[in-house]
């Protein structure tokens, strides 16, 4: 197995708002998106998305691009559960270590979408997590949001993990594990072979001030434990912080069309980084490729849709529309 994913699969229902107004600070943060109080709300569309979630959109990412890929994970013994892995299926996702749990239901979402961003209004269902039984380890494992009672589950994986030394593991936390600290979770971060989170993210784990500098949020995450740390900024691309102390920045693809819809795009980012290394390709050439896939990602509605095929994602990464260069940070 190339690349096991572990966390949690969801369904996601979008429902784009036509009727809505957003109010920000002064710097254009801190947005809240405001509607009628008990009034009858317009909306354009409502689209469902099966079978999502960060390590789900991670081994579907890997699956495209050519890795034999594997997801364990939780649903419900349910309509919704069974939709999550026909989805996976259709994607050559191994759904062997996906467990169905009588009388639990699958992880279902909303997602409130208006003009460019989204809200996300989320339920975990409380399953009973156990590490998935393998002859051998992964060459990577891929580990990301899993639900508030997940504490243990993080430690019997890095206990397992001592059984496979050779295994990489890739750690993009979720809401709960970021929740959790970073002291509770130093064991995880000590064994992270690359780390995956956006700016804002960092500055919450390291408990920095909003708009510290990326340098410094580099130095202060790998100083957890991680080899790598890749940090994405939005618009700004993506910056990372290698073994060496070496500091990349991949400005954003220079795809000319404003984003679609936004979710999954870290994700994409993240898990197309990812399986560029587990290709064996260098660090600098698989930001690229997680910058390709993202932007690819922000074309479509959801997280998944716009994840591209090897082919593709070469072509794009070769002929992009405009320069496009790696820059190293001093």
């Amino acid at each position: 197995m190339d690349f096991l994913a572990v966390g949690d699969i969801v369904i996601d229902a979008f429902i784009k708002l036509k009727d809505a107004r957003v109010h920000c600070n002064i710097n254009n943060e801190n947005c809240e998106i405001c509607m009628r109080w008990g009034d009858k709300i317009p909306y354009e569309l409502a689209v469902t998305v099966p079978a999502v979630g960060n390590s789900s959109n991670a081994a579907v990412a890997a699956a495209r691009l050519g890795l034999s890929s594997a997801l364990r994970a939780y649903v419900g013994n349910d309509q919704y559960g069974q939709e999550c892995l026909a989805s996976l299926v259709r994607d050559k996702v191994d759904i062997a270590h996906v467990e169905k749990s009588e009388g639990k239901n699958t992880n279902y979402h909303y997602v409130l979408w208006y003009d460019d961003n989204r809200t996300i209004l989320v339920k975990h269902e409380t399953f009973e997590y156990t590490v998935p039984s393998l002859r051998s380890g992964p060459a990577w494992l891929y580990l990301s949001s899993l639900g508030e009672n997940s504490l243990p589950y993080h430690y019997a994986l890095v206990e397992q993990l001592k059984r496979w030394p050779e295994t990489k593991l890739a750690f993009q936390p979720g809401t709960y594990q970021m929740k959790f600290g970073r002291e509770a979770l130093k064991v995880v971060y000590a064994r992270a072979d690359i780390f995956f989170c956006n700016k804002e993210e960092a500055e919450r784990i390291l408990e920095k001030p909003a708009g510290s500098d990326i340098k410094e949020l580099l130095a202060g995450m790998q100083a957890l434990g991680p080899k790598i740390v890749v940090i994405t900024d939005d618009k700004r691309g993506c910056y990372s912080r290698d073994a060496s102390g070496a500091m990349l920045h991949c400005p954003r693809y220079p795809d000319p069309r404003p984003p679609f819809e936004i979710t999954g795009a870290g994700d994409a980012l993240a898990s197309g980084t990812t399986s560029a290394l587990a290709l064996g390709l260098p660090l600098s050439e698989a930001l690229k490729w997680g910058s390709v896939n993202a932007s690819a990602v922000l074309q479509e509605i959801g997280a998944q849709k716009g994840l591209l095929a090897r082919e593709q994602l070469e072509h794009n990464v070769a002929n992009p529309p405009a320069p496009w260069e790696l820059q190293k940070l001093e």
